[in-house]
């Protein structure tokens, strides 16, 4: 089962899409770059009590 947050008469789950595009999407998201970012996304997910249930870092974007 789900965990849903609730307030009194409302339930809820909240799930974001976020994109990062570097400008005039220039591919420059490679190797060591690439593997910091994963790094990054997951400890900024955890700091704010959050998970990443699904991430793709591209050369040219970050879903």
């Amino acid at each position: 089962m789900k965990e849903y947050q609730s307030l009194s008469h409302t339930r809820w789950d909240c799930k974001y899409h976020v994109v990062f595009i570097p400008k005039r999407r220039k591919k420059q998201i490679f190797g060591a770059l690439r593997r910091q970012l994963g790094e990054i996304f997951h400890e900024l997910a955890s700091h704010k009590e959050s998970k990443i249930v699904e991430g793709h870092l591209m050369g040219d974007h970050v879903h």
